[in-house]
């Protein structure tokens, strides 16, 4: 588990939650309301993921988004933003989600454990599923240009 200030308070109950059900939780932070970088927490989940020290990854900030766009950088992990219980269900079954992130701000705490228990009691489908899966991971990062970003400058979707 990781989160940034935001998302501290229900780290910590679902924490706690999670270890009366069982589960052996690694806390990789932060433990305060001080106002925090999220990067500096979810790292040490994503590289602990890697090494296959822990078998599944919780993340939380804010809105989710934070956690989810910096551990979605690392190869091989795939974080998928949940707040309701069928998301998470779809996020392990289809695309093999390994973190699920949580959007603490956007929540409840019954919500909050019934999405976790969901992603961690859904297994992967594979099938037609596992070939987008193989595609995500042989995608290496695409070099970056100096052009500007088009979209932006030109205000077309």
């Amino acid at each position: 588990m990781a989160a940034d200030h935001a998302g501290v308070a229900l780290k910590a109950f679902l924490k706690e939650w999670l270890e009366t059900q069982g589960y052996a939780v690694r806390d990789f932070g932060t433990y305060t309301a001080e106002s925090v970088d999220y990067p500096d927490y979810v790292r040490p989940l994503a590289e602990a993921l890697l090494r296959e020290e822990v078998n599944a990854g919780l993340s939380i900030c804010g809105t989710g988004n934070g956690v989810s766009m910096m551990l979605n950088r690392y190869r091989g992990i795939r974080a998928a933003l949940c707040w309701l219980p069928e998301i998470a269900r779809l996020s392990r079954a289809h695309n093999n989600a390994n973190v699920c992130s949580l959007p603490a701000r956007f929540i409840t705490t019954d919500t909050a454990q019934a999405v976790v228990a969901v992603f961690l009691t859904t297994t992967f489908e594979g099938g037609r599923h596992q070939r987008r899966i193989e595609k995500i991971d042989a995608l290496r990062s695409t070099p970056h240009s100096n052009h500007k970003n088009h979209l932006l400058d030109n205000d077309r979707l």
